[in-house]
């Protein structure tokens, strides 16, 4: 009589999974660069929180076109681990991220401000005036 065996085909995934080594020599800094945005909207302005943790200030660029909003960063790394004149280790990682969002009414280009601090881009974003409809006089 022939012998039926089971097979489960996840169980070979499984085991190579636990078998790897695992790296515990891992560094966040050298992960791609990740953006998450708040935006608020209050009655005369929004306000934006947008982190940006290990990116420099010269790196990061905010453009306003009307209701659309761009925040642009550009992280740039170098690290060399020495013991003596040995080299042991060297890394580099540079990586982009940007992202743009439409808001409800458009932005004071003018009366916007940034900060950024410990990370975190902070802009407030004025909303534009909405323009008057004028009523024609017909002669």
């Amino acid at each position: 009589m022939n012998d039926i065996v089971r097979r489960d085909p996840f169980s070979d995934l499984l085991r190579g999974f636990f078998v790897r080594p695992v790296d515990f020599d891992f560094d966040v800094s050298t992960q791609a660069p990740e953006m998450r945005v708040d935006v608020k909207e209050n009655a005369d302005h929004y306000a934006v929180s947008a982190e940006l943790p290990g990116v420099a200030k010269d790196d990061i660029h905010v453009n306003i076109d009307g209701q659309l909003v761009s925040i642009s960063a550009e992280r740039k790394q170098e690290k060399e681990t020495r013991d003596g004149e040995r080299v042991l280790r060297t890394e580099r990682y540079f990586g982009k991220v940007s992202r743009s969002f439409q808001l409800g009414q458009e932005v004071d280009e003018a009366r916007a401000s940034a900060k950024f601090k410990d990370g975190v881009l902070e802009l407030t974003l004025p909303k534009k005036a909405p323009a008057q409809a004028k009523r024609l006089t017909i002669e």
